[in-house]
This record gives structure tokens, sequence and C-alpha cells, in this order.
């Protein structure tokens, strides 16, 4: 009788290690992404940290997918198929939200924009200028700032107790403006991630996921606060009937 192997211990679960090369490639995608213009593969290479021949590699799959893309001169800038990939991020909260933040763009002549929670950021999601005005602040897509500072972090903080916000163990305290901004629908801050500008912002409960926030920012406004505070609010609130 052939005797039966005799089952391996079970031991820990083996972690998979992480790509180098697919981290490399996102990598090179953020560089560019935060470049204020196109860049010499050598100056992509050294922002990496990497040979140019390693940066010439990811250069070329990159631009297969149509991610990344050369110019005339052999620089290197965004391509547009990172448009196609943003345009599926959170697609339900961009359709549901782009009517709002147009009508309070040119009623309160404000950029408005919405924000989602990233870790220890907030990031700019989409965003719409008002359509007849001469002086606003640009918010653009992608932008990024800590959640602890200013209203959008802020508001996104007051879609949670206090008691919830530490069970998640973020690492990042739970503001008392949140507590505030809790009872009274929206958040207000000032000089807090740009110099001199203003920002209003109300949470967005978006179901099975994250909490985000309706913003608008200004420099100066006609408007008083709590009224434009009260209408970030009501939009925010129509921004979730939609996701419900």
């Amino acid at each position: 009788m052939t005797p039966t192997a005799a089952a391996a211990p079970a031991g820990p679960a083996v972690q998979a290690s992480p790509s180098q090369t697919l981290s490399r490639g996102i990598r090179a995608l953020e560089i560019m992404a935060a470049a204020p213009g196109p860049m010499t593969i050598a100056e992509l290479a050294d922002a990496m940290g990497v040979h140019r021949s390693v940066a010439y590699r990811i250069l070329r799959t990159l631009e297969d997918h149509s991610l990344l893309v050369r110019d005339d001169a052999g620089r290197v800038q965004p391509g547009p198929g990172l448009a196609v990939l943003a345009r599926g991020v959170s697609r339900n909260l961009q359709s549901a939200a782009l009517p709002e933040l147009t009508q309070l763009a040119n009623s309160l002549d404000m950029t408005a924009f919405i924000a989602v929670w990233d870790h220890h950021d907030c990031i700019t999601l989409v965003t719409v200028e008002p359509r007849h005005s001469g002086a606003t602040v640009a918010q653009h897509p992608g932008t990024r700032h800590p959640i602890n500072a200013g209203a959008p972090g802020i508001a996104i903080q007051s879609a949670l107790s206090e008691e919830e916000w530490d069970r998640l163990s973020t690492g990042t305290p739970y503001r008392p403006e949140a507590a505030e901004a809790r009872r009274k629908g929206y958040s207000a801050s000032h000089d807090e991630v740009i110099a001199g500008v203003s920002s209003l912002a109300a949470p967005i409960r978006v179901p099975g996921g994250r909490p985000a926030a309706l913003a608008v920012v200004y420099i100066r406004s006609a408007h008083d606060p709590e009224t434009v505070g009260a209408a970030i609010a009501e939009s925010a609130a129509r921004i979730e009937r939609q996701l419900a």
C-alpha cells in the first residue's frame, strides 16, 4: 500500500510582492500629471530616479496605451488615454454632481467642485467655473491638498461623528470645526489652502463608499456666507438623493 503524503502544515499567507515595473509606470504618470509642462525623457528619468533606458521602456508602454505622448520635440506629456480613465472615476458621483456644480458656479460667480477623500488628502474630482466672470479661483481636477486643511476636508470629516472617524484610524485628528459643520450642514475656511482664498463645503455621503464634499472657492463675494453655505448643503443633499 502506497503511503499517502502528509499535507503540508498551513503557514502564514505569503504576501505577493508589488510589481516594480507597474509602480514605476504609475510614478511616471504621477510625475507628468504634476509637471507644469512637457518633460524630456532625461528629466523624467531623473524625477523617477531611474536610468534613462528604464524610463524609455516605461514610456514606450505608456505610449502604447495613449497615457503619455511625445510632442514633435520628443518631450513627454500626458496623453488622451488619461482622460478616458478619469471619466470612469466615481462616474455616478460626477454625473450627479455636474448639473449642481454648473448651477452653483453661475449663480454664485464662484468656482464649484467636488473633492474626494484619498488617504490623507482631498483630491479635486471635477470642477466648474462660472460662465461670465472675469476673476475666479482656478481649481483643476487632480488638485490635491491635505484633508486636515480647508473646508472640503472639514466637510468630509463632518459626514462622520468623531467616534466614527477615530475608529477608521486615519492618523488625522478630527477637527473641532467638523462637529460645528455637522450641526450646520456645511463648513467654512479662509487662508488654509491658498492665501487669501475662502472656501465653503458640504459633505456628500456616497453609498458604499467614503464621503466626498461639494465646495466653492472665492476671493471676494457679495453673497452672505450663510446663504451660500445653505445653497451648497441643499445641492449636496440633491446629489445624495440621486446616488441613493
